[in-house]
């Protein structure tokens, strides 16, 4: 089996390892996810409006996805630590469907990837906005978390089929 086509956490006799990175090159290496988070209308204005009781839930939800880029080492079990170069955070208002849609760009220059960095930065920002409107709307909906793009690297460019490039971070 060619090893993109194998689980890479997997030992050949199949116990979970953290994947060897010591000889790979260094390189400049991004990854852009995204996903959205849903709220009634109530709790759309709150936020839009900045009366939420608990604070400026767009800046916190904004600094809680950055804080969970630079941990994912101590979340997720496989991960390598990452000196990461660069993380962004984008929280849009969609007025029409009463949504945020929020999208991490991570960079590093380093010998692994940080899509899980990403990936990490938009489930942790959307779970902020979860905790901080609760009180109003227990019924919000987070969905569609995914890796937009990624860069750099071996498998090098990888765009998530079915997505258009512009609109998206690059």
């Amino acid at each position: 089996m060619a090893e993109e086509e194998r689980f890479t956490h997997f030992t050949q006799s199949g116990a979970a390892h953290m994947v060897p990175v010591g000889t790979k090159q260094e390189s400049q290496r991004q990854a852009v996810a995204e996903g959205s988070i849903r709220l009634s209308s109530r709790a759309f204005s709150l936020v839009r409006e900045g009366s939420v009781g608990k604070g400026d839930v767009l800046g916190v939800a904004r600094i809680a996805g950055i804080m969970a880029a630079k941990r994912v080492d101590q979340l997720i079990p496989l991960c390598h630590p990452l000196a990461i170069t660069g993380v962004e955070l984008d929280l849009t208002l969609d007025e029409q469907e009463h949504r945020i849609a929020i999208t991490a760009t991570v960079a590093t220059l380093g010998r692994t990837g940080v899509e899980m960095e990403a990936l990490t930065a938009v489930a942790v920002a959307a779970l902020t906005i979860y905790d901080m409107c609760k009180a109003v709307d227990k019924a919000m909906t987070i969905d569609n978390i995914r890796l937009v793009r990624k860069s750099g690297g071996k498998s090098g460019l990888f765009v998530h089929p079915g997505i258009e490039e512009e609109g998206h971070d690059k």
